[in-house]
């Protein structure tokens, strides 16, 4: 039986259920975990123990008094410092805001605090969100359970680190350009980006002008994950864009991938250069999908590089964060992060419909290509995680990348809508983890739990963990 700081989730709250083990000792068992490892990695931000106790040890007295519980009942939860956590502080990683104590949960924490977790903590985050690495200012760095002298990725980099260093079973993440997967490939961690919609975002004080933002789980296992969503997914109305609750749910279906699938795989999407031992590991991994039949064919298409589309876009959500304290707070705020803001508050009608234009064009290949395959594979990095304090990388075996090539699979996605997750491929020659990425048609979230769940079957990582 593995340790409680190395389960997948949904076999502890199976264990919990079955009274093997209490809430109350998977609490404390976390928080002294938590004061042994934390501090090497710095993935949480700010705890509140003494709350979490008082939580379990409900829990625990609710269970064996018969009465109740959720699913996810005293299960440890991460909440990623973008995200309100009531009574907590949701900093952004950002000097002005690390006195912005919160009075109320966001929609997914409020959803998983009624399915019974238990929040924890707050999990580090580059300053808001913008980078690749989890690094501000305000808390300082956040460094990978594999390699401390390496990045877990970011921005749900606290998230991942988490998972991957046994500290919690489930923590939330979002992803606007890449923020789940990048940290799930760099971490070796399972992550799944929702289409957009898929689970409410805020309740927020101004809507996303870009659309690209989603909610969704950094966890051990895809059936963590299926768990997790059947536990978010669904309409609010503080959320105008989300969806209904699918009619079945993930955890039910996670097992019934269709036979004989008809399989894309891009190495490059057409414009992307790849680490030689990562583009290894990932055709190694979409190999396994021959071997359970699927047809897999290499696409040799082209999407358009939105790179030049991605940044001002989510600059427009940034400024509408910033905009009050930009030039009160000018200097406590990343020069990098200012100089986009300042950039967004120049664009001009003309432009943005340039880049809504590429956006449409975008999504007419990904049609095309989804009305001849069901599913495409690409890697999910082009290379293994770099230092932990930055800078993303500038080449690839020696070949100059452009800023956005370091994360060049994930942001088209983002700005597709498309349902994407990362699941472990292999480990590159320095020991690091790579990932694929697995993409579905828009609203097919079942589809790649499903081949990510297919694919762990017979490519298992559970039992690989750092430090283990």
């Amino acid at each position: 039986m593995k340790p409680i700081s190395h389960e997948s989730a949904w076999r502890l709250a199976a264990r919990i259920a079955r009274r093997e083990i209490t809430p109350l000792e998977v609490m404390r068992d976390t928080l002294d975990r938590m004061d042994r490892v934390n501090p090497g990695l710095n993935a949480f931000v700010s705890l509140r123990p003494e709350a979490a106790m008082a939580e379990a040890r409900a829990m625990t007295e609710k269970i064996a008094a018969g009465k109740p519980v959720g699913p996810l009942a005293g299960l440890p939860l991460g909440v990623k410092d973008l995200e309100d956590a009531a009574g907590m502080v949701t900093s952004y990683g950002s000097i002005p805001f690390k006195d912005n104590r919160v009075q109320g949960d966001s929609v997914q924490v409020a959803r998983l605090r009624a399915a019974g977790a238990i929040v924890v903590g707050k999990t580090n985050v580059p300053e808001f969100g913008f980078t690749g690495f989890t690094k501000n200012r305000l808390h300082g760095m956040t460094r990978n359970p594999w390699n401390r002298e390496r990045t877990p990725g970011g921005s749900s980099g606290g998230a991942a680190a988490a998972i991957a260093g046994g500290l919690v079973p489930l923590c939330t993440g979002s992803d606007a350009g890449g923020s789940i997967r990048i940290p799930a490939s760099y971490s070796g961690c399972f992550g799944l980006k929702p289409s957009f919609g898929r689970i409410p975002v805020g309740p927020s004080p101004v809507l996303s002008y870009s659309a690209m933002t989603v909610m969704g789980p950094l966890t051990r296992t895809v059936r963590d994950a299926a768990l997790y969503m059947d536990c978010v997914a669904g309409y609010h109305p503080a959320d105008p864009y989300s969806l209904p609750k699918p009619p079945r749910p993930y955890l039910a279906g996670i097992d019934d991938l269709p036979d004989r699938l008809k399989i894309a795989f891009s190495p490059d999407l057409g414009y992307a250069r790849v680490q030689n031992d990562v583009l290894s590991c990932v055709e190694q991994a979409v190999h396994a999908f021959g071997e359970m039949g699927h047809r897999v064919e290499r696409w040799t298409g082209r999407l358009p590089d939105t790179a030049e589309v991605w940044t001002p876009l989510i600059g427009t959500d940034i400024y509408a964060q910033l905009a009050g304290v930009l030039e009160t707070d000018r200097g406590d705020i990343g020069r990098t992060l200012a100089a986009v803001v300042d950039r967004t508050r120049r664009l001009t009608v003309a432009e943005l419909t340039a880049f809504q234009q590429l956006r449409a064009r975008l999504n007419r290949e990904l049609q095309a290509l989804f009305e001849k395959f069901d599913i495409l594979l690409t890697p999910t990095m082009p290379t293994e995680a770099f230092a932990a304090g930055g800078p993303p990388p500038a080449e690839i075996d020696g070949q100059p990348i452009p800023l956005l090539g370091a994360v060049a699979f994930t942001y088209p996605f983002n700005l597709s809508g498309h349902p994407a997750a990362s699941v472990p491929a292999g480990l590159t020659a320095n020991g690091l983890p790579a990932g694929l990425q697995i993409v579905a048609p828009r609203h097919r979230d079942d589809r790649v739990l499903q081949a990510a769940r297919a694919y762990e079957r017979i490519r298992p990582w559970n039992d690989r963990w750092p430090g283990r």
